[in-house]
């Protein structure tokens, strides 16, 4: 298999017709189906179902679509590290969740490409299983998560807290209590809408049970804006990271006490790995950040009122 047929399939795969997969390719059919059949030879198996209009993938297809896919991007990827090495300059791969990475990410691209202007990024967002799972599988150079993560296959650098809050509905008689706190207990039998990161939707079930209660969830998601939109319409309320400080007005967010927790925020990478020079640039970059930041230095934009919560809160 060449990356050149691989890419030919995966195109048809995708438009699931062969006259449009070549005016995608900038090819003409009869090439294009050549290249599927040598490919079908080659593996000894049926990719499509040839109708007179269009395709249907057989399981074999649909296998090596997935498979395809990530070959190409491992490839492009390689590609640009091997430009990287002629100095600092190429594309760093971070997969990274929501939440507060993405601020903390954005503090930092920004300072870095002031000292290294040729030097661009790649970002993909989802929630912390997928984003280490694309570090293990070579996807990322660097992945931005909450904990926990596996300290024996990962090395990471704490680089962020913050508390978790409840996202209400202004439409919510809770939304109207005064002050920017809220007790645990308060949230018993309210419908819930928690993240659906397995390890997190538990460690919320357990949080409950320290007080003796259950939480009512009614839904788990990853996205954060989608948690947020569902919150607007009163279908839940949202326990979620504080995670940004722009308004909404539709929501009030207070921070969660009475048993209160805090997320933190790690930059890992694959213990053992090779990093490029310009990886190791980055990773010494978010490190002397970490210490700037210590010592009240920080280069970059603030939000007036950033909450950090008490050294001592429990970790969720």
């Amino acid at each position: 298999m060449d990356l050149r047929a691989l890419k030919y399939f995966v195109t048809a795969a995708e438009e699931m017709n062969m006259t449009r997969a070549a005016e995608r390719l900038g090819m003409s059919q009869p090439p294009l189906s050549s290249q599927i059949k040598n490919l079908e030879d080659e593996l000894n198996v049926q990719l499509f179902i040839r109708g007179k209009r269009s395709l249907k993938m057989t399981d074999a297809g649909a296998m090596l679509y997935r498979r395809a896919k990530q070959m190409l991007e491992l490839a492009e990827q390689t590609k640009l590290e091997m430009q990287s090495l002629e100095g600092l300059k190429g594309t760093i791969n971070i997969s990274l969740v929501e939440g507060r990475a993405p601020y903390l990410l954005a503090r930092w691209i920004a300072g870095f490409r002031m000292e290294f202007p040729q030097v661009t990024f790649r970002l993909w967002n989802g929630d912390g299983d997928e984003a280490i799972d694309r570090l293990r599988r070579g996807l990322a150079d660097l992945s931005l998560i909450a904990a926990p993560y596996d300290v024996e296959e990962l090395d990471g650098i704490s680089v962020g807290r913050e508390p978790w809050v409840a996202i209400i509905s202004k439409k919510h008689p809770l939304s109207q209590q005064e002050g920017e706190f809220i007790p645990l207990r308060a949230l018993t039998g309210e419908p819930l809408i928690v993240p659906s990161r397995h390890s997190r939707a538990e460690a919320i079930r357990e949080w409950f049970e320290e007080i003796g209660e259950e939480p009512n969830i009614v839904c788990e998601l990853s996205n954060y804006i989608d948690a947020e939109a569902l919150a607007e319409q009163n279908v839940g309320i949202c326990i979620y990271p504080l995670t940004t400080y722009a308004e909404n007005n539709l929501l009030v967010k207070k921070i969660i006490v009475d048993s209160a927790r805090q997320i933190e925020y790690f930059l890992i990478k694959n213990r053992g790995q090779h990093n490029t020079e310009l990886v190791q640039e980055f990773i010494n970059f978010v490190a002397d950040c970490q210490e700037e930041e210590r010592l009240g230095r920080q280069a970059y934009l603030m939000p007036e009122k950033e909450y950090f919560p008490p050294e001592e809160t429990k970790f969720l």
